[in-house]
């Protein structure tokens, strides 16, 4: 019985892993070709202007790590605690019209890391 349910979960895993499921990572330079369902990562860019509560939602810029390029975006739903310019997120959506627009309790912040290189 051990071994079935075992067989059971290695066919889910694989299946899940190459089912298509997954949505590419890109960076805002990435994004000219993309058509679709993505997940953006980059820096948030000040100001951050609205509120992710209201229809009009949270607006704010995303950019690069390396600075190239920068995207507009428009966010509504829940705001991580460690949300502000400067910090690398995560989130999911698609371009609408030249904007981002995140899906809704997708935006995740990247946690600084203690153990960077001094600058």
């Amino acid at each position: 019985m051990a071994l079935g349910v075992a067989a059971v979960l290695a066919v889910f895993l694989l299946y899940t892993s190459f089912a298509g499921g997954t949505t590419p990572a890109v960076k805002p330079s990435q994004l000219g070709g993309k058509a679709g369902k993505v997940e953006l990562t980059g820096v948030v860019v000040g100001p951050v202007r609205g509120d992710a509560h209201t229809a009009a939602g949270l607006r704010f810029r995303l950019r690069d790590r390396a600075g190239r390029s920068s995207v507009p975006v428009v966010y509504r739903g829940v705001v991580p605690d460690l949300f502000k310019p400067t910090r690398e997120i995560y989130l999911h959506g698609q371009m609408q019209n030249g904007v981002f627009v995140g899906e809704r309790n997708s935006l995740v912040t990247r946690c600084p890391s203690k153990y960077s290189p001094a600058k």
